[in-house]
């Protein structure tokens, strides 16, 4: 009993450390004054004007209401996550969507919901769209429109050190997590032990599916899994912010696919061409470079807010 009493505690502690520590240390540059970045709630939108062309795009209902909303799934720095007053959203996802509203002279209002739910919100009109780095599967094309935003990764973390020596090619029969409804889980992953495992005889990847970065982590600090195969940005950001727990394995996991990141809206909706056109203005302004830039995601900058 006491040792699972003490992994729990320790559990627990990284959880919280992951999820909201400043121990990064403080931020500098255009954002914002020198403090944590976990604890700047600035809004990068402040200033920014719409883009006459796609107002111009935007169904009457939303001009008339003067707001939309985005569905996040609030827990997976730097990407999309809450500030330490636990109240404000904050990362490049939270920044590209505030810019986005601008650009369509909106006012924006989030809902934070289980990544997994989103599709289902947005299909049933309870969310007008979605930014929360998800990829465009011939699954969610089926119910969704979805427009590039930047470009995306995945990567598998191991416990510190690489005890067992793993690399991409030798997960066969290990336990390695997946959050629930994430492109890892549900493509990825299959897709990847079937052509280094299944189709050379060895034993499938053993995907464990958890509902979040933050217990996936917790549980391979813990011992109780072999990895954790997910987005590359978000496991660089948690090694960051808590290190010497886990190990990015190099280089990131091929994945056979296109690793665009897109923003998602109900298929065949009228808001689609606004919302592309102001995704696109978004993509040609400073303020995207410099989000990206400050949450150290330069290299997934992209040029074109194509419509998938």
């Amino acid at each position: 009993m006491k040792t699972i009493n003490k992994v729990q505690t320790a559990a627990a502690g990284l959880a919280v450390l992951l999820a909201l520590t400043a121990c990064g240390g403080p931020a500098t540059g255009t954002q914002g004054a020198d403090i944590p970045k976990t604890q700047n709630t600035r809004d990068i939108s402040e200033g920014v004007q719409p883009d006459p062309a796609a107002v111009a795009l935007l169904p009457e209902s939303y001009k008339a209401k003067g707001e939309i909303t985005v569905a996040m799934d609030l827990s997976s720095p730097p990407m999309t996550f809450l500030a330490e007053d636990n109240t404000t959203p904050i990362g490049v996802n939270p920044d590209l969507a505030r810019l986005v509203a601008k650009k369509l002279g909106l006012k924006l209002k989030f809902e934070n919901t289980a990544f997994d739910t989103i599709i289902p919100g947005i299909d049933g009109g309870r969310y007008d769209f979605t930014a929360t780095t998800m990829s465009a599967t011939p699954e969610r094309l089926k119910v969704l429109d979805m427009i590039n935003y930047l470009k995306g990764g995945s990567a598998v973390a191991v416990p510190h050190g690489n005890p067992n020596n793993l690399t991409n090619d030798t997960l066969c029969g290990k336990n390695i997590g997946v959050t629930k409804g994430s492109t890892q889980q549900l493509k990825h992953l299959p897709n990847v032990s079937k052509w280094t495992c299944e189709e050379k005889g060895k034993p499938a990847i053993n995907g464990v599916t958890l509902p979040n970065v933050q217990e996936a982590l917790t549980q391979l600090d813990s011992k109780r899994i072999d990895g954790v195969f997910y987005d590359a940005s978000a496991l660089a950001w948690a090694n960051e912010q808590q290190p010497n727990h886990f190990t990015i394995l190099e280089p990131r996991m091929d994945t056979r696919t296109n690793t665009n990141v897109a923003m998602g809206v109900k298929k065949g909706s009228p808001l689609t061409p606004a919302l592309q056109k102001a995704i696109q203005s978004v993509l040609e302004s400073p303020e995207y470079k410099e989000s990206l830039e400050y949450w150290g995601l330069a290299e997934s900058a992209i040029t074109e807010a194509k419509i998938r």
